[in-house]
């Protein structure tokens, strides 16, 4: 069975509070419910992890190469637009990682428009809401 590990960043454990028009009024726990019922769809063992800590963050990516996680759906939240050393982090595992947003980041504020962290992933999928995981997931499921 194939092992995905879903990474939450900064502020995603507010999701459904915060900024509600532009992330919605679903939670984090209804978000990871939904991917949990898809994965479970997909044969996948599906496992979550957030933290509003970067460092923790590579904490989190460097245990998927330990524990042979197959694939990585990573929201690196506001750290997308400014940490190498997430970026770094990324490349360094060598596991198919895509990174996913629930808003759209090149319709809004021109600072979000520019991702570190896209270059070292096999793909970007963001503004679809909770389908950008779900479109993750599937492709995950497929390699």
């Amino acid at each position: 069975m194939k092992k995905i590990r879903v990474i939450h960043g900064p502020n995603l454990n507010f999701t459904g509070i915060r900024e509600q028009g532009v992330y919605g009024t679903g939670t984090l726990s209804d978000l990871d419910n939904c991917i949990r019922q898809r994965g479970e769809l997909l044969g996948l063992d599906v496992s979550f992890y957030q933290s509003n800590l970067e460092g923790e963050l590579i904490n989190a990516l460097q245990a998927c190469y330990y524990e042979e996680v197959n694939g990585v759906i990573i929201n690196p939240g506001a750290y997308t637009h400014y940490s190498y050393a997430l970026r770094d982090a990324i490349a360094s595992i060598s596991i198919p990682t895509i990174e996913v947003h629930l808003s759209n980041i090149h319709k809004r504020e021109p600072f979000r428009h520019q991702s570190v962290t896209a270059p070292a992933c096999i793909g970007q999928i963001c503004g679809l809401g909770p389908d950008s995981y779900l479109l993750a997931l599937t492709y995950l499921a497929n390699l």
